[in-house]
């Protein structure tokens, strides 16, 4: 194996997990994460070589994980209903309440869905959310607020205080 190789499967080794849960808060399904995240690796690794430039390639491959959830979610055959189950791995305190925030989360339009997770749950910059998404600042702001808006309608304004 190359020193290019090696470098790619130390990568994809340390920041699979991190990815996945990421790409589960976006497509709500375990299943779909996993793969969304094999795609995301696919196409990272013909482009390893050349990353030596950036200076963060985990970023970068947090915006081939968007483009490839939004990429999925246009097509015609990606509206598959998800049905609600903890996985066994999972231990919460309060899993009600976490099966409540994926439902709300669920209700916000994927690109909307994908905004608020980077933004709140990898805790990224606005312009780094910005960036990602390949939207302006302003419309990372406004879509921000908007979507915490319908949070807090869906799930009451008791739980963001």
């Amino acid at each position: 194996m190359t020193t290019r190789d090696e470098e790619f499967v130390e990568f994809a080794r340390t920041h699979a997990a991190s990815l996945r849960r990421t790409a589960y808060l976006m497509c709500r399904d375990w299943h779909l994460a996993q793969d969304l995240v094999q795609t995301t690796l696919a196409k990272l690794y013909p482009a390893w070589s050349r990353l030596d430039w950036l200076e963060n390639p985990t970023a970068y491959a947090r915006k081939v994980l968007l483009r490839t959830f939004l990429d999925h979610k246009r097509r015609r055959g990606a509206h598959e209903v998800v049905v609600e189950a903890v996985p066994d791995t999972a231990q919460y305190s309060h899993p009600e309440l976490r099966l409540t925030l994926l439902a709300a989360l669920g209700e916000l339009a994927p690109r909307d869905r994908a905004i608020v997770v980077l933004r709140y749950w990898e805790d990224l910059s606005i312009e780094a959310v910005a960036e990602l998404v390949g939207v302006s600042i302003s419309v990372v702001k406004t879509q921000s607020m908007r979507s915490l808006s319908k949070l807090r309608e869906l799930l009451g304004e008791d739980l963001f205080t």
